[in-house]
């Protein structure tokens, strides 16, 4: 009987340790894949951000690219806009693809974003590389908001994401062409009313479900072309 008990007790005591390993282990991969995944070649990669916006904007743009020390610049423009390709670290924290390797987003931001709004880009970027959590980067960009330490996003600020070869999950979907304009966050008053977002036939869109820690507010316009000038899909609400 005695004999019965232990290997019981033992059974239990292996059962919780493979629990809390397992534990450990999912802990443990929530972080960074190994770098050489997330990079691209220098050229590519200003090709790629370049695609963000339409080359009368994005020829004369500052160009910055991923590397083993976070975001450089690989090109001085001339027209104070900046336009990166993002990566996955840049998605709402509840999102499936938070480290996936195959989501890259081209963004170019005007100026005042590009002192600003960027800001954030370089920030989590900077915690990613050095091998932070999710929910480690989650409560350090809340609490570096909450003491001032990171800027909010200036006046008239907004980027273009017109890329038709954006990837945002692991089957490289595109969502439509648009522009994003970034407000401060008591715009947002009754999920966009304040901008008409979501009515019947605005081209303004305000999605709540994805919240951000970021102090302002998102608005997307869709547009009916990518950057090259070919025809993009008509935003149908999803």
């Amino acid at each position: 009987m005695l004999v019965e008990v232990l290997e019981m007790t033992l059974v239990r005591v292996f059962v919780l340790l493979a629990g809390v390993f397992a534990l450990a282990a999912a802990a443990g991969n929530d972080t960074i894949a190994p770098l050489s995944e997330y990079l691209m070649s220098p050229q590519a990669e200003i090709a790629f951000a370049r695609s963000a916006a339409p080359a009368a904007i994005s020829k004369r743009a500052t160009i910055m690219v991923l590397g083993v020390h976070g975001y450089a610049i690989a090109q001085k423009g001339q027209n104070g806009f900046t336009c990166i390709v993002e990566r996955a670290w840049m998605q709402p924290f509840g999102h499936p693809n938070f480290w996936s390797a195959k989501v890259r987003t081209p963004v170019c931001y005007n100026a005042a974003a590009a002192r600003t709004v960027l800001v954030y880009t370089f920030k989590r970027t900077e915690m990613a590389l050095a091998g932070a959590s999710k929910s480690q980067i989650q409560a350090r960009t809340e609490a570096a908001i909450a003491a001032n330490a990171l800027p909010t996003p200036g006046p008239s600020s907004m980027a273009y994401m017109m890329s038709k070869s954006q990837s945002f999950n692991d089957a490289g979907d595109a969502w439509y062409s648009h522009v994003m304009i970034y407000a401060p966050m008591d715009d947002s008053a009754n999920a966009g009313a304040s901008w008409g977002a979501d009515r019947s036939l605005s081209p303004v869109v305000f999605d709540a479900r994805d919240k951000m820690p970021e102090p302002w507010t998102c608005f997307f316009i869709p547009v009916a072309h990518w950057s090259d000038g070919t025809p993009a899909p008509l935003y149908s609400g999803t």
